[in-house]
Parts: structure tokens; C-alpha cells; sequence
């Protein structure tokens, strides 16, 4: 009954409007009262939800992402595209893809990706004759690949959600698996272009010269080298490489490109700060229903349910799956883990998936529900700035999800795609 309470609350709450981590911590409270677990555990509970290590990593890395978007980098990675492929018709949504995923190696952050993506080829397409619609999806959904990519801000969460998977593991794990999304975005881009006849004006335009194209971007380009390879070398933990990589990130901008003054620092900070705060509060208030949920006991008999089925291990994925790409509509990524986690992690344990496999395969469903309408973060971003109603992208983002789906079963059903290069460097 007190289950039933908790999760009542927190529904309609939610669908009233209250902001998710308010929803999760009310509904929390009132079993924590109802259950007389004492009222002191609220403020316990909001304390050490966010007092862990891996955390100190976000807020960094957030901050890297706002520091990347407004240098520059993703400028001169793009001129370095175009200059590796041309601009022949159907090529520019493939440099986007391209581009998107080498940011995804900097700052982890979808939104932000798309943002500075968007800024620099939704008026590069839009002249070459691509609609605004089509390419405002295929900048959401390439942005999507920055949170397996690492570094990755899912990653970091759900490593203190659950034991046993660490940020350096999760990371390597998410590696393969991101390239694999960017490849398979990249063949609806190319036949839809192709099929549609986009781009055919884009043939005319002047191909940037390789090496000064190489040379511009070579600083950003180093940028997930310096991060991925110190973490590896063992030179920083990946909190110290987020501090790093901040550094790194201002150093270009700032001495390099010269693209941020010093006046624009303290926007840039206040920018990170919001966005971490955002993220960390929310994190801090789905403590308390974690505590509660788990106190209690209540999801046991759910998972207990579930996995006495008969349904298996690849059914009961098969309806995570389902279940999470239609909450993926409407939720954000962390909200989806802060929420979800808790119930999962029984299921895990009872069908001994690894946790590192099962994480990656959760974030890589919270990236197709980025640019799956009709709440996708990274298309509101994207389409936003093309200045197109949301709704015009879904007749282009159905395939752009049929194909990550596809890659989503290769990863199900074989899962060294995931864990071989984790156990290859030792994580």
C-alpha cells in the first residue's frame, strides 16, 4: 500500500507539471513518513546523493562543453570535414554526423553538441539546399552519440547509481558502441539526401584547402586524445581529467583561437553553473526516493515478478527496451536513470548482466529518446535554432531511430561489442 502511495504521488505530480526531482522527493517523503522511517533520512539522504567522488566530475565536464561550444572548435573540425570528403550532394549530413561525434569526445553533452553544431551547419545545409527540418534531425540525432561517446555526464551518473561499474569502464564500454550509432545515423542521412535529391547545390561551393583545414583543427582534435589518453596512461582520474580538460579548454580559446575574452568567462561560468546545479539538485532530491523505494522493499516483488515470467533474459530486455523508448519521449536522460535504476538493479543482479553491458545499453536507449519527438532534448535544441517546429522532424527522425535500433540488437546479442575493450585495458 505504501508503494502504491509513493509512486501515485510522484506520478501525479509529475503530470501536473511539478518539476521531476520535487516529484520524486515528495513521493519519497510521504512513504518515509507513512512507514515512520524518521524524518531526519530527507536530509541525510539529499546530502549523500551527491557526496561521491565521481560526481566532482560533472560540473567539470559540463563546464568543458560550454567552453568548446562557444571557441570555436566546432567551426574548424567542420572545415576539416569538408575538406577530407568535399561537397559533393549528401556529404554535408555525414560531416555533421562526424563532427558531432568528435565533440562528443570533449564535452559528453547532447544539448550542448547540438547547439554548437547547429551554429555552424544548419546555415551550411540550409544553402546547399538541404531542408530545415531534415537537417535540424540530423543534428539532434548525431548529437545524440555525444553520451556514449566518453566523456560522458550519463556515464558519470549511472557509475553512482550502481556498484561495480566505474567511470574509466563505462567509458571505454561506451566507445564502440557510439561509433557504431554515428555509422548507422550516417546511412539514413546518406539515403534520404540521396533519394530526396538534397544538396545538389552544395557541388559549387569552394572545397577548403587539407592542411591549413588540418592545422585549425588540430587543437580541438587533441582534445579527446589529452582526456581519453591521460585517463588511460593513468596520468589523472577522470575528475582530474575534467579539471584538465577545462584548462585545456580555455587555453584554446582563450590563447589560441582567441574566440573568448575574459569578460565572456564569467557567462561561460554561470552557464555551467546553472546546468550542473539543474542536474545535481535533481540528483540530490531522487536520493530520497531511492532511500525509500529501497528501504521499503517495493520493487523487489516487481523484479521478482518480472523475472519469474518465463519471459527470459532477452524478453525482459526486450521489454525494458520498449518501456524506456517510450519514457525516453517524454523524459530526460537523467531523470530516466534517477527513476528507473532502482527498479532495474534487481533484474540485473537476478540475470548476472554485467553492469557496465547493462549501462551502456541504458544510455544508449536515453540517446535514442534525445531526438525521438515529441520531447527530445537535442531537437528542441536543433530545431530550434533552424527555426522549425518540432513536429516537422518526425517524418525525418523515424529513420534515424529504425537504424540506432538496429544497432541496439547487434548490442544486445553480442555483447563483447560492449565489454571488449573494457576487459582489454584492464577496467
Amino acid at each position: 500500500m505504501i508503494g502504491f502511495a509513493i509512486f501515485a504521488v510522484f506520478i501525479v505530480l509529475m503530470l501536473a507539471g511539478v518539476p521531476i526531482g520535487v516529484a520524486l522527493m515528495l513521493g519519497g517523503a510521504l512513504g518515509i513518513g507513512l512507514a515512520d522511517l524518521g524524518m531526519m533520512s530527507l536530509p541525510n539522504n539529499f546530502y549523500a546523493g551527491i557526496a561521491k567522488y565521481p560526481l566532482l566530475a560533472l560540473p567539470m565536464f559540463v563546464l568543458v562543453g560550454v567552453i568548446f561550444e562557444k571557441s570555436g572548435v566546432a567551426e574548424r573540425l567542420v572545415n576539416l570535414a569538408i575538406a577530407i570528403v568535399g561537397r559533393k550532394p549528401g556529404r554535408l549530413p555525414l560531416v555533421a554526423i562526424a563532427v558531432a561525434m568528435l565533440l562528443g569526445g570533449i564535452s559528453g553533452s547532447g544539448p550542448a553538441t547540438a547547439a554548437a553544431v547547429g551554429g555552424v551547419m544548419l546555415a551550411a545545409m540550409a544553402r546547399a539546399g538541404y531542408p530545415a527540418a531534415y537537417s535540424a534531425t540530423v543534428i539532434g540525432a548525431a548529437a545524440a552519440t555525444d553520451i556514449l561517446i566518453p566523456p560522458s555526464v550519463a556515464f558519470i551518473i549511472y557509475s553512482v547509481l550502481v556498484p561495480g561499474a566505474s567511470v574509466p569502464a563505462l567509458f571505454a564500454g561506451g566507445l564502440i558502441p557510439g561509433i557504431m550509432a554515428g555509422i548507422a545515423l550516417m546511412i539514413p542521412a546518406a539515403w534520404l539526401a540521396r533519394r530526396h535529391g538534397f544538396g545538389k547545390s552544395d557541388i559549387d561551393t569552394r572545397r577548403p584547402p587539407f592542411w591549413p583545414a588540418l592545422q585549425g583543427a588540430s587543437w580541438g582534435l587533441a582534445a579527446p586524445v589529452l582526456i581519453l589518453g591521460g585517463m588511460r596512461m593513468g596520468w589523472f582520474t577522470p575528475t582530474e581529467a575534467a579539471v584538465v580538460a577545462v584548462v585545456y579548454g580555455l587555453f584554446v580559446g582563450m590563447v589560441v583561437y582567441r574566440t573568448i575574452r575574459l569578460k565572456e568567462l564569467l557567462d561561460i561560468l554561470v552557464d555551467a553553473a546553472e546546468t550542473s546545479g539543474i542536474i545535481l539538485v535533481v540528483v540530490a532530491l531522487a536520493s530520497i526516493f531511492a532511500y525509500a523505494v529501497n528501504t521499503l522493499g517495493i520493487v523487489d516483488p516487481i523484479a521478482r515478478a518480472i523475472t519469474g515470467s518465463g519471459l527470459g533474459s532477452y524478453g525482459t530486455l526486450a521489454l525494458i527496451v520498449l518501456v524506456l523508448l517510450g519514457i525516453g519521449m517524454v523524459l530526460d536522460g537523467i531523470s530516466i536513470f534517477l527513476i528507473f535504476i532502482p527498479i532495474l538493479l534487481p533484474m540485473m543482479r537476478s540475470f548476472a548482466w554485467d553492469p557496465v553491458w547493462f549501462g551502456v545499453l541504458l544510455t544508449y536507449m536515453v540517446a535514442i529518446g534525445q531526438f525521438t519527438p515529441p520531447m527530445a532534448v537535442n531537437l528542441m535544441v536543433s530545431a530550434k535554432l533552424a527555426g522549425v517546429p518540432i513536429e516537422q522532424t518526425a517524418r525525418w527522425a523515424v529513420w534515424f531511430v529504425l537504424a540506432m535500433m538496429l544497432a541496439l540488437v547487434l548490442l544486445i546479442v553480442m555483447p563483447d561489442l560492449v565489454l571488449w575493450l573494457p576487459r582489454s585495458l584492464d577496467y
